[in-house]
C-alpha cells in the first residue's frame, strides 16, 4: 500500500491534541472548532499532494501544508504555503 492509500485508508484515526488545536487554528487563521473534520476534507481533496518524509506525513493541499505524525496519526502541526 502506498503512503498516500496508507493515511487516507486510516482517517478515521486522525486526530489532535489541545495544543495542536490551538496552533492550526492559529497558524491557518481558522474559525470552526472542527479542526480535525477541515483537515480530513484538505487530505481527500483531489489536489492533494501526500508524502511520508521520516516519522511524518506532509499533505500540501490549498495554499497549506499539514504535518502529520505517522504512527499516532496525530496532526501536529498546519502552516500556510510560502
Amino acid at each position: 500500500m502506498t503512503t498516500d492509500h496508507l493515511l487516507l485508508a486510516n482517517l478515521s484515526k486522525l486526530h489532535t491534541t489541545e495544543l495542536g488545536l490551538v496552533r492550526i487554528k492559529k497558524n491557518l487563521s481558522l474559525d470552526t472548532d472542527q479542526v480535525v473534520d477541515w483537515c480530513k476534507t484538505k487530505i481527500c481533496s483531489p489536489h492533494a499532494a501526500i508524502s511520508q518524509k521520516g516519522k511524518n506525513w506532509y499533505v500540501e493541499a490549498d495554499g497549506c501544508i499539514l504535518t502529520i505524525n505517522a504512527h499516532s496519526y496525530t496532526i501536529i502541526t498546519a502552516h500556510k504555503k510560502n
